[in-house]
């Protein structure tokens, strides 16, 4: 019995283990999933800082009162400690960065001042109006001391990174990365440095998979293995250390599929084999018995190019401790008629208009052997199986996949 899509996606979403936490170096924590919160250790900003180069000086003891000239005491530069006006008739030069002096509550830019000496004793005239508290960014206004600033599930980007460094986080707890072994099977398979003869391919998928792993910072261990029953077995016994399993090719219903009986006589649960989706129909989904989680995708590239996206990188972010990922939307950009009752994938570009709309553009594609249309490609379009027509400007969930 065939699954529709969204309950497949449950029963695989359903099947996630939590693959446990590690500590590493803030900076190997990239693309990681963060597994506990950070706060700020300290306020943001923990001082008082000056946003422009100029002076700083007590508003209401003197330019409130008409005061216009200023006296220069000292010199408070980015890096000092903070220093203190002694004389409210006076200001301190200021640099961008600074703490703001004691006793000072006003920074004026150079740009607004006119510099003149007089015996050796420098002054500045204000030239333009003047705001109370002005260039100020005044202490805790960003962040409270003890404040979460990063919950637990983040996916750490380069924005993270500099919190970390700023906390002084210089460890992580992140989600561990499952151990993948990917396993593509086919005697038609060449190695990809090698000439293929005219029956012959050169193995993509494998690569292609593992690529998509690297992109989450996980690296894959990669077996090509010929379409041998006695030769896939032994290749999967000797896999069961893995967290995960992602096998393509081998799982239809052609004399030569062997994969799912091979599956279950290793004890493997099967929770679904095939679903109603186009590309990806013979998809099967399992869990070992004690081992790995197991997807085993179709041999067509686009197909297994799919499945991993709408199906297997959810799975792995989620053990690794992040909530699901949500489709986009975007707005179909030509009209398209899909008569099957499932759902249909359909590779898009995407492109984004100046109204702020995404449009997904449908290019040439014939069928899920087409690798070479995902290069015109960003994401797939999942158009519902209770239609077979489907209009332009119409919106529908997308799965990207650059």
């Amino acid at each position: 019995m065939l699954l529709d899509v969204s309950t497949a996606y449950a029963a695989v979403m359903k099947s996630v283990r939590d693959l446990g936490t590690e500590k590493v170096p803030f900076m190997d924590a990239v693309g990681r999933i963060l597994r506990e919160p950070v706060a700020a250790d300290r306020p943001f900003p923990p001082f008082n800082r000056v946003t422009m180069d100029g002076i700083a000086i007590n508003f209401g003891e003197s330019y409130a009162k008409g005061q216009t000239i200023f006296g220069v005491e000292d010199l408070q530069a980015a890096g000092m400690p903070g220093k203190q006006l002694s004389n409210m008739a006076n200001c301190l030069e200021v640099m961008t960065g600074a703490v703001l002096p004691d006793l000072t509550d006003t920074v004026i830019p150079y740009e607004h001042l006119q510099a003149s000496e007089h015996e050796g004793f420098r002054r500045f005239t204000i030239t333009q109006p003047v705001i109370p508290q002005q260039n100020v960014h005044w202490e805790g206004t960003d962040v409270a001391a003890g404040q979460t600033l990063i919950v637990a599930g983040t996916r750490i980007t380069a924005a993270e990174i500099g919190v970390l460094a700023t906390v002084g986080r210089h460890q992580v707890s992140v989600g561990r990365l499952p151990k993948v072994a990917i396993i593509s099977t086919g005697d038609e398979l060449v190695p990809v440095a090698a000439t293929p003869a005219p029956h012959q391919i050169r193995t993509s998928n494998m690569w292609t998979l593992a690529a998509s792993l690297r992109e989450l910072g996980i690296r894959a261990d990669c077996h090509q293995v010929e379409d041998n029953q006695q030769a896939i077995t032994e290749l999967l016994q000797s896999l069961r250390h893995a967290d995960v399993w992602i096998c393509s090719g081998a799982v239809s219903a052609g004399k030569f599929d062997h994969l799912p009986q091979i599956l279950e006589g290793l004890g493997m649960q099967r929770i679904f084999h095939k679903v109603e989706q186009r590309p990806g129909k013979p998809f099967l989904f399992g869990v070992m018995r004690e081992g790995p989680v197991v997807f085993a995708l179709p041999g067509n590239p686009v197909s297994g190019f799919m499945c991993y996206y709408r199906y297997v990188q959810p799975w792995i972010l989620s053990a690794m401790g992040q909530e699901p990922p949500a489709p986009s939307y975007a707005v179909l950009g030509a009209d398209i008629l899909f008569d099957k009752p499932m759902t249909y994938f359909l590779p898009v570009q995407l492109q984004l208009q100046p109204s702020g709309l995404c449009k997904a553009i449908p290019h040439a594609y014939h069928g899920s052997g087409d690798l070479a249309s995902l290069l015109k490609a960003d994401a797939f379009m999942e158009l519902p199986a209770e239609q077979n027509t489907f209009k332009e400007g119409d919106t529908f969930p997308i799965w990207k996949f650059k």
